[in-house]
């Protein structure tokens, strides 16, 4: 498959947890597809930063899906993500920190698309846990994260 398919295969993959119900014999559920809405959350090449997404990866694609959740006033330690990822948060607020000092608030309901390469962390500094869903573009033996235990959090 080429590279520049990845992000169609990897929307319609994704799109297919939002699928609208069909009754037992297959009909669309009249109640359903009428409450049924759709909204881009956001479309860029860039990471929240600014900064361009890297070319794709050659290769064959491994897609994943993770659900976090981080509880009040949790911080994650230093780390960067080799491989493009994006997600919406569900529930609360949550910052992200870059290395040199930018922050990012991303609000429920709103996607985020993080940085790849550039070290960060991010801290739930509200009252109720966070919930986010993340998709990463990866391949199959790459990690999600590379964690920096030598950077202490402040």
């Amino acid at each position: 498959m080429k590279t520049k398919n990845l992000w169609l295969l990897a929307a319609i993959i994704i799109g297919q947890s939002f699928f609208i119900s069909c009754d037992s014999k297959g009909a669309q559920n009249e109640d359903t597809a009428a409450a049924v809405k759709s909204e881009e959350l956001i479309r860029t090449s860039q990471s929240w930063d600014g900064v361009e997404l890297p070319d794709y990866l050659e290769g064959r694609p491994e897609l994943v899906a993770v659900r976090y959740e981080f509880p009040a006033g949790q911080k994650l330690g230093w780390h960067h993500h080799p491989v493009m990822n994006y997600g919406v948060l569900v529930q609360g607020e949550l910052t992200i920190i870059g290395q040199d000092g930018k922050e990012k608030v991303v609000h429920e309901g709103e996607a985020v698309v993080e940085m790849v390469g550039t070290i960060h962390h991010g801290e739930n500094r509200g009252n109720k846990p966070v919930v986010l869903y993340m998709f990463y573009l990866s391949q199959d033996s790459l990690p999600l994260a590379v964690q920096h235990p030598e950077i202490p959090l402040e």
